[in-house]
């Protein structure tokens, strides 16, 4: 196995300029910051995935924070809904610590990656569908390099699943027609089109504030995702 595919992958994501709004804004954030970390030198650049290269499990979220990833340069890092990821991931063992504050803190994880569709922090929170379309080839080749060993995917609210289903189809694997709705709970088994290589694409309420703040997404609902979709994947202990 060409473990060292992803890494060159990751090195080529972090260097993408193709969409100018997201160019624009996360240079801006890096250069005024939020006061709580004026001393910080933001990454201000796509923040690309993180985990091992030989992954049975994916996580895949919408984008980075402004002040979170687009700061650390670590997928989900340094934000609530890092938070709420990370406790969750070292509850059911796929992490090795439940905090993450930057990208050299020590953390690790066992079995499961973590990236998004889009990798550049947007206004608002919110990319375009012409930017989730432009950034779309990072992630079907990201999913071609993982292919060999994953076995199952989480994707964490509506915006990342409709990301996420092209790409799949892209990658290789069969996603069923009419393309599955997104729903917490959700599970879809897709075929490989060229082997035996099938996986579980499992959706999961996002981690944002918005919805651990109001209880739509508890721990234990999430949780329960992840340790269905790690089981799946051959991760449990």
């Amino acid at each position: 196995m060409d473990t060292s595919g992803l890494a060159r992958l990751d090195r080529r994501v972090a260097d993408c300029r193709a969409c100018p709004r997201l160019v624009a804004w996360r240079e801006e954030v890096a250069r005024t910051k939020r006061a709580a970390f004026a001393d910080w030198t933001y990454w201000g650049r796509p923040v690309p995935g993180f985990g091992p290269p030989d992954a049975r499990l994916l996580i895949i979220g919408l984008a980075p924070a402004a002040h979170g990833g687009n700061r650390t340069g670590r997928m989900f890092t340094g934000d609530r809904s890092g938070d709420v990821l990370y406790q969750a991931l070292y509850d059911v063992g796929l992490a090795s610590q439940p905090t993450s504050v930057r990208a050299d803190d020590g953390l690790e994880l066992y079995g499961v990656r973590v990236t998004s569709p889009v990798h550049c922090a947007p206004p608002a929170n919110k990319p375009t569908p012409g930017e989730r379309d432009t950034c779309r080839p990072w992630l079907v080749q990201e999913l071609r390099l993982l292919r060999p060993t994953l076995r199952a995917a989480v994707v964490l609210g509506a915006f990342g699943w409709q990301a996420a289903l092209p790409a799949f189809a892209e990658a290789g694997w069969n996603v069923p027609r009419p393309r599955p709705v997104f729903a917490h709970g959700t599970r879809v088994a897709l075929d490989g089109l060229d082997g035996p290589d099938s996986l579980d694409l499992f959706g999961c309420f996002h981690v944002s504030q918005r919805n651990t703040f109001t209880g739509r997404l508890t721990p234990e609902m999430l949780r329960e995702v992840l340790r269905t979709a790690a089981d799946t994947a051959g991760l449990s202990d």
